[in-house]
């Protein structure tokens, strides 16, 4: 008889071993999801802000099923069912003047998307980009990513780019000359540790790129779609960014990303394209995530505050419902272990900070719950 193997043996014999990890989820439902041996956990992770809506909404649920019994995929080659419609939707809420959408598959793809856009509009080849900055592991986004542990194994990178340290007016504009096409920046660097942009940041950022003839790209990936309270974090600069780079948060779950840009910027036919990109199904499930969401925004800095007083003994930062919570490199794990073993699932960024990213749709209670469990693993780590 065939041995029936289970996960950890059909990926150590079959699967590259890109991934660590000791957990094998099966359910989710809302704010909750369970393991295959029936444990629950209350999910502050979310997919790492993907499933903003919770696991399994009914109302994305219903949209994905509703469409697939119609039509799965199209090609690109015609109108595509729902990606009008989103793409109207996307412009709205980026709040982009005349701005038009494009999408793909991922946060990655949608930032190779801004790069490319950014390139062949300016005619200009460089980037200048942020010390700790992350915007995705394809080979374009690489080459804006800083972490030297994932980018030099693949170099050398296209396009070239210069690195200045987050929130330093003074060097971003040394470094930002005719050659460059871009400056692209997170509002909050998510996988740095939750590291917000200084006051006035910004709106020094958008003065340079006038003054020089460059484009801002920003970089929602993580921020965007509700997560700061906002739909995008630059919506509280008051700052309107030439492109913006979209995902996580965009379809609940489904693979999907998006650029939205200003008037001026757009791609002619054969400039870019995507096999699979903006197809009738995840275009059904993120018009149906936006749903979700606009019931939940107003939410979002009420139950983001929850957590920031919940525990603000640890120095918490953040804002909205993504929040770091720093514990050092060694205690971080040990946070995160204590919390899953209490039933509260956690995530450890870079620099040892306890990342929480739930979904928006948490309620209090499920709050209060979650920071109960990780004052708990903080004081047991003291």
């Amino acid at each position: 008889m065939e041995e029936i193997l289970g996960s950890k043996e059909l990926e150590d014999l079959y699967f590259m071993k890109a991934f660590s990890r000791d957990l094998k989820i099966v359910k989710g439902s809302g704010s909750y999801v369970w393991d295959e041996k029936g444990n629950k956990y209350l999910d502050l992770v979310a997919g790492i802000a993907v499933c903003s809506t919770g696991h399994c909404h009914p109302d994305v649920v219903k949209a994905i099923c509703s469409q697939a019994k119609e039509l799965i995929h199209i090609s690109n080659l015609f109108y595509v069912p729902n990606q009008g419609e989103l793409a109207k939707k996307m412009v709205e809420i980026s709040c982009i003047p005349e701005g038009k959408a494009f999408f793909s598959n991922s946060g990655a793809e949608a930032n190779d998307g801004a790069i490319k856009l950014a390139r062949i509009r300016t005619g200009r080849k460089n980037f200048v980009a942020f010390v700790n900055g992350f915007h995705g592991r394809t080979m374009g986004s690489l080459a804006v990513t800083h972490k030297p542990a994932i980018r030099e194994p693949f170099g050398p990178l296209e396009p070239k780019c210069t690195f200045v340290e987050y929130g330093n007016l003074e060097d971003l504009s040394g470094a930002v000359d005719e050659n460059t096409a871009a400056v692209i920046v997170e509002g909050i660097q998510g996988e740095a540790g939750v590291i917000p942009a200084p006051e006035g940041f910004y709106e020094g950022i958008r003065k340079i790129c006038d003054e020089k003839g460059a484009l801002m790209i920003c970089d929602e990936v993580q921020t965007g779609m509700g997560r700061t309270g906002n739909w995008f974090y630059y919506q509280s600069t008051g700052v309107k960014p030439d492109i913006v780079s979209i995902a996580k948060g965009i379809a609940s779950g489904l693979p999907m990303g998006a650029i939205v840009a200003r008037k001026g910027l757009t791609f002619n036919p054969g400039e870019h394209g995507s096999t699979f990109a903006g197809g009738p199904l995840v275009c059904a499930g993120a018009l149906a995530t936006i749903g979700v969401i606009e019931k939940n925004l107003k939410d979002v800095p009420k139950k983001g505050k929850i957590i920031m007083d919940g525990l603000k003994e640890y120095s918490p930062r953040g804002m909205g419902l993504i929040i770091g919570v720093p514990a050092g490199e060694e205690r971080c794990a040990k946070i995160a272990s204590i919390c899953r073993e209490k039933g509260v699932l956690v995530n450890c960024a870079s620099h040892g900070t306890i990342r929480l990213v739930p979904p928006l749709t948490i309620t209090e209670g499920e709050l209060k719950e979650g920071v109960s469990v990780i004052k708990e693993a903080f004081d047991a780590t003291a």
